[in-house]
């Protein structure tokens, strides 16, 4: 596959249009895309239409086609989104506000070198679930520990947030769009100016994946409409607007193939690259809150 090395210095970024999050120009997203459409293998797991996309899809590692034929009846009910949004709305008073947008804020205050999205652990516990309780949307927690490394992550991504570029190391795993629209941008390698493979959009049933040698370095986006403002380091979006996806992450020893090579690039901790200084850091794979206590606050939501 050819590839365009389109990236930019960190002085010239104001320059650059349409900086955030991708640093590219129209001219170099339509040749991104282009790149992402033809990518052998297919970047994207989805239902061929085509000859040649069926057998650029053929080349996908097994493991990581049994994934995806795992999830690919998953979806988020329309109860959920709905009440997903009332959560994420821009509140007017503190007392009215949303779990996830209290959430959202909290995560802000505490890093605003990107613009932030929720992390649903569903098994074990998140670093916010006693939220839930403060300000009156349940009336108890359960007793489950907490989780670092869970397998099996939802994430929600509100309009115009988005991660850094980040790698997921040894681990095979999908991304599985369950509602609203996602842009992934591929790498070749952790650095701020690595070489960009290819720009692909997930939309509900399609996901991406990686696995240590292949795509294991992206970029994830929720391109629609945020409000005002223009997205980028201490952004956060004035709509309820949002995409969600599902993550699995397999270690090497929980596959088919297991790698040997003396490190331990497993789920727990991931490599990414700050906004900020361009420098890598390292993310302990903390999560924002349990899928437990997510859908019983859902649950309790009055939709009308």
């Amino acid at each position: 596959m050819i590839m365009t090395n389109a990236t930019h210095s960190a002085d010239t970024l104001d320059e650059v249009e349409g900086a955030y999050p991708f640093h590219i120009t129209k001219e170099e997203e339509r040749r991104l895309r282009l790149q992402g459409a033809r990518a052998v293998p297919s970047p994207v797991i989805g239902q061929a239409t085509s000859f040649d996309e069926y057998n650029r899809q053929l080349m996908i590692p097994p493991a990581v086609m049994d994934l995806a034929r795992k999830a690919a009846d998953l979806r988020l009910s329309a109860w959920e989104v709905e009440a997903m949004r009332k959560h994420l709305a821009p509140s007017e008073s503190d007392e009215d506000m949303g779990l996830l947008r209290r959430i959202l804020l909290k995560k802000n205050d505490k890093d605003d070198s990107h613009p932030p999205y929720i992390r649903v652990a569903c098994t074990g516990r998140g670093d916010f679930d006693h939220l839930a309780t403060e300000h009156g949307h349940l009336d108890s927690l359960d007793d489950t520990e907490g989780d670092i490394g869970s397998p099996v992550v939802l994430e929600i991504w509100p309009a115009q947030h988005y991660s850094p570029i980040h790698s997921h190391g040894h681990t095979s795993g999908i991304v599985f769009c369950l509602a609203g629209q996602l842009d992934v941008m591929l790498y070749d390698d952790l650095d701020w100016d690595a070489t960009k493979l290819g720009l692909v959009t997930l939309t509900p049933g399609q996901c991406a994946w990686l696995t240590k040698e292949t795509y294991a370095v992206h970029r994830v986006f929720c391109p629609m409409d945020g409000g005002d403002g223009t997205t980028g380091p201490g952004f956060v979006n004035s709509t309820d607007e949002f995409g969600a996806s599902f993550h699995v992450y397999l270690n090497p020893d929980e596959t088919a193939i297991e790698i040997n090579d003396g490190e331990s690039h497993n789920r727990n901790v991931f490599d990414y690259i700050r906004e900020d200084n361009q420098e890598r850091d390292k993310f302990t794979t903390h999560s924002d809150l349990s899928w437990s206590v997510l859908r019983r606050v859902l649950s309790s939501t009055p939709l009308t």
